[in-house]
C-alpha cells in the first residue's frame, strides 16, 4: 500500500475573518474531494485569517498513480485558487506487508 500526503500553504489577501479564510478552504477542500476523491483538512494556522495549510492524502497500489494523484490536486489548486500558494510539499509513504 503506497500513500501519499500533499501539503499546501496559502497566504489570503485581503481576508479580514476566519469567516472569510473558512469561505476559501470549504470550496477549495469540496472541488479537491470531489474531482480527486482525496481526503483534505485545515492542518495548520487555524487561527490565522490569512493563512491556510490544507493536507491532502491518497492511497494506492502503486506509486505512480498516488504520485500522478497529488501533481493533478496541485495543478487544479493552483489554476482555481484565489489565494496565493506559498509552500507545497509532497511526500510518499510505503507500507511493506
Amino acid at each position: 500500500m503506497i500513500f501519499g500526503v500533499l501539503t499546501l500553504e496559502f497566504r489570503l489577501h485581503g481576508n479580514r475573518s476566519l469567516k472569510d479564510k473558512r469561505k476559501v478552504a470549504l470550496s477549495l477542500k469540496q472541488k479537491l474531494r470531489n474531482k480527486f476523491n482525496v481526503a483534505v483538512a485545515e492542518v495548520d494556522a487555524l487561527d490565522v485569517h490569512d493563512k491556510l495549510v490544507l493536507a491532502v492524502a491518497t492511497v494506492a497500489n502503486e506509486t505512480k498513480r498516488v504520485e500522478s494523484s497529488l501533481a493533478k490536486a496541485l495543478a487544479m489548486v493552483e489554476a482555481i485558487s484565489p489565494a496565493e500558494l506559498t509552500r507545497c510539499n509532497t511526500e510518499i509513504f510505503s507500507e511493506s506487508d
